[in-house]
C-alpha cells in the first residue's frame, strides 16, 4: 500500500524519461515496495522535481524554495496551517503520508524549530526521496516507515499541534483511514488547541467526501471544508481539504487566503457545512470503504 498525495493538477509539465534537453537532469527511477517511482525534473525551474508513483503525480519539491507549493491542495493545507497557528511559531507536526514531504518542508522552512514526523509505509520510496531530494539537516524532520493508523495509535496523547492525513494507495484513500475510529486516534494525539487536516479526493455525487466531513463532525466541534467550486458542484473529480479542531477555526482568514489562490477555493463551515453534509452519516470501521477510483485522466502528468 503506498502513501501518496494526489494533486488537483500539476501546473507545469516535466519531460518523459529520455526526453530531457542537453544539460538537463535526467529523470531518476526506482522500484519501490508499492510501484515505480520517478523524479521528473521541472524544465522551467532547475533543481525542482515532480515525484510520481506508477505515473500518478505525488509531490512537487523545489529544494531551493520549500515555500513554493505547486499543487493547489497542498497550498490549501498551508493556508490552513498559517491561518490557524501564530505566524512563524514552531509546531509539533505529524504527516501521515510521506511522498516528497512538500508540506513538511514548507513547515520546516517557515516555522524554524518545528519537530516533525512523516509516516511513509513504503520504506524504499522514503529512501529514494531522501537520497535524491535531501532536506536541510538542521530541520527536526524524521521519517518513519509504518502504517498511518498504527503510527497514530502509538503516538503519545496530546503530543502534536498538527496532524495531516494525506494517504493514498493506488490513488485511493485506504478504508481503514476513513473511519471515526481513525479520526479519534488523530484527536487523541492532538493537544487541546491542535488542528487535524485531511486531503480527500472525490467526484460527483461527492458521497465519500460528505461522509468524511460527517466523520470529522462526529469527533470535533469545529470543522471546515476547502475546495474549488467546480469540485463542490461535481463538475470534475478533484481534491477537497477537510479541517477540524476543538478550537474555533479562523474561517474568515482561511476564506481570504483560499479566495486569493491562483485557483480560488471556497471555504464552508458551520451550518453551511452541516447542510452540505446533508444526510451523510459518520463512517464506522465496520462500513468503511476506500475512496472512489479516479476516472481516467483525472490526475495526469
Amino acid at each position: 500500500m503506498s502513501r501518496r498525495a494526489v494533486p488537483d493538477r500539476p501546473r507545469r509539465r516535466s519531460p518523459e524519461p529520455g526526453a530531457a534537453r542537453d544539460g538537463d537532469a535526467l529523470p531518476a527511477v526506482a522500484r519501490t515496495a508499492t510501484g515505480t517511482a520517478r523524479l521528473l525534473p521541472d524544465i522551467d525551474r532547475p533543481g525542482a522535481m515532480l515525484l510520481t508513483l506508477d505515473e500518478v503525480p505525488q509531490s512537487y519539491v523545489d529544494p531551493a524554495d520549500p515555500a513554493r507549493l505547486e499543487f493547489e491542495y497542498v497550498r490549501r493545507l498551508a493556508y490552513l496551517v498559517d491561518a490557524f497557528f501564530p505566524a512563524g511559531g514552531p509546531l509539533a507536526a505529524v504527516h501521515l503520508g510521506g511522498g516528497g514531504l512538500s508540506l513538511a518542508r514548507y513547515v520546516a522552512h517557515t516555522r524554524p524549530g518545528s519537530t516533525q514526523l512523516a509516516v511513509e509505509i513504503d520504506a524504499p520510496l522514503a529512501a529514494f526521496v531522501r537520497e535524491r531530494l535531501p532536506w536541510d539537516r538542521r530541520w527536526r524532520l524524521r521519517v518513519r516507515a509504518a502504517d498511518a493508523r498504527e503510527a497514530l495509535a502509538s503516538r503519545r496523547a496530546g503530543s502534536a499541534d498538527l496532524v495531516v492525513s494525506d494517504v493514498f494507495a493506488a490513488a485511493r484513500t485506504p478504508a481503514h483511514l476513513t473511519s471515526v475510529q481513525y479520526v479519534r486516534l488523530a484527536a487523541a494525539a492532538l493537544r487541546p488547541g491542535g488542528l487535524y487536516a485531511a486531503n480527500v479526493a472525490d467526484g460527483a455525487p461527492l458521497a465519500f467526501a460528505r461522509g468524511q466531513a460527517a466523520t470529522l463532525r462526529a469527533v470535533f466541534p469545529h470543522a471546515a471544508l476547502v475546495a474549488e467550486p467546480s469540485v463542490l458542484r461535481g463538475r470534475r473529480f478533484g481534491n477537497l481539504v477537510l479541517a477540524a479542531s476543538r478550537s474555533p477555526l479562523p474561517d474568515a482568514d482561511l476564506a481570504r487566503r483560499a479566495a486569493g489562490d491562483p485557483f480560488p477555493a471556497r471555504v464552508i463551515t458551520g451550518a453551511a457545512l452541516d447542510a452540505w453534509i446533508g444526510g451523510a452519516a459518520p463512517v464506522d470501521d465496520a462500513q468503511a470503504a476506500a475512496s472512489p477510483q479516479p476516472p481516467p485522466g483525472a490526475f495526469e502528468v
